[in-house]
């Protein structure tokens, strides 16, 4: 088998989704799981989801940043 399995593209595609899927998901489960822990039900949870989509924004800016820059190289 070779070793680049996945084409580069492809595999820029994934840890672009991973990295998204992580921005949303970690700031939640934090918030959770320090519910849990200190008995403040909706509080921390809510505060995990306003941090994830703050996260989420800068991220995706990040991101069409990165894009519109490679897209602007390829072009000239």
């Amino acid at each position: 088998m070779s070793k680049n399995f996945l084409p580069k593209k492809y595999s820029e595609y994934l840890g672009l989704g991973a990295e998204i899927a992580a921005s949303l998901v970690i700031p939640i489960l934090a918030g959770y799981y320090l519910d849990e822990f200190f008995g403040t039900s909706p509080v921390l949870i809510l505060i995990g989801v306003l941090l994830a989509m703050i996260i989420f924004g800068f991220t995706m800016l990040r991101i069409s940043t990165n894009f519109d820059s490679k897209e602007g190289a390829d072009n000239t």
